[in-house]
């Protein structure tokens, strides 16, 4: 497939390219920041004109395009003001969806948030693991920000029965050089209540957006990715039990199992987390 990524330069994206192009994919970088490479182009996200353009062909780079990976946006709350947030991951992903229409591409895969469950979880999520399955709960800028991005999703499917556009609520991603802070987590189970002790490999995050390019089917949908497992060393059942005292666990848990579903994922895409903290790389 002819393949452009934005935010391609960012934590998650590095891996998406190297990984796409490894499975013979041609690949068009797109992002604000890099380095002079082939088949990467400067561009803002946030300026209409240059993502149309930027996505209906590109000189000496690419004449049309299969499917778009839209990871560019500012990456979490808090880093810039709450209305710059909104605004630039806003303006963002209604470019890159309505350019990506104008230019007759008719698969994305967008990165939403697991923010969007409920995090911080400061009020105890419905049940665990949670899942896609209850309504969103954005509890910040960003995470609003993410909910309306999914709903512009919908809707554009809606006028549109051919696009496909796939959602995936990426939990924290971690490279291998991140995971020797994890042990220091058990000290205190509070210390990552915030996402229910989840995460997600970078180089997994990569192999579910390939996924959900090759499975796309016309419509909307989401998914949670996440690890199969937690950054904590004791038993998920004694986390949730500790932690969410009130909250029912809706089934039986394996002894590190996440708490952020990955079941539809798994059944759906054909997503099965390869890497994990505990492997140490």
């Amino acid at each position: 497939m002819r393949i452009a990524v934005t935010g391609a330069n960012g934590k998650l994206g590095r891996t998406v390219v190297i990984r796409l192009r490894e499975s013979g994919h041609q690949v068009v970088a797109l992002d604000t920041v890099g380095e002079r490479a082939p088949g990467f182009v400067r561009i803002d996200l946030t300026d209409y004109g240059q993502v149309a353009d930027a996505l209906a062909g590109i000189d000496g780079v690419h004449d049309g395009l299969d499917a778009v990976v839209h990871l560019g946006a500012v990456p979490a709350p808090g880093l810039v003001p709450d209305a710059q947030a909104f605004h630039n991951n806003m303006n963002a992903t209604f470019n890159v969806l309505q350019g990506a229409r104008r230019a007759g591409i008719r698969t994305i895969v967008t990165a939403s948030s697991e923010t969007v469950l409920g995090l911080p979880f400061d009020v105890p999520p419905p049940y665990l693991p949670v899942d896609e399955d209850y309504e969103t709960r954005p509890e910040s800028m960003y995470s609003l920000t993410k909910h309306l991005e999914e709903q512009l999703a919908l809707k554009l499917t809606r006028w549109d029965p051919e696009l496909s556009v796939t959602a995936l609520r990426f939990s924290n991603v971690m490279d291998p050089a991140d995971y020797a802070e994890f042990p220091s987590f058990d000290a205190d189970p509070l210390l990552r209540k915030w996402n229910a002790w989840g995460y997600i490999d970078g180089r997994d995050g990569a192999q579910a957006i390939e996924r959900a390019l090759l499975a796309s089917n016309p419509g909307f949908d989401v998914f949670i990715i996440a690890a199969a497992d937690t950054v904590m060393s004791r038993s998920s059942a004694a986390l949730a039990a500790e932690v969410f005292p009130s909250v029912t666990v809706t089934k039986e848990l394996g002894e590190h199992e996440t708490l952020l579903s990955i079941d539809k994922a798994r059944r759906v895409l054909g997503y099965e987390p390869e890497h994990s903290w505990r492997d140490g790389a």
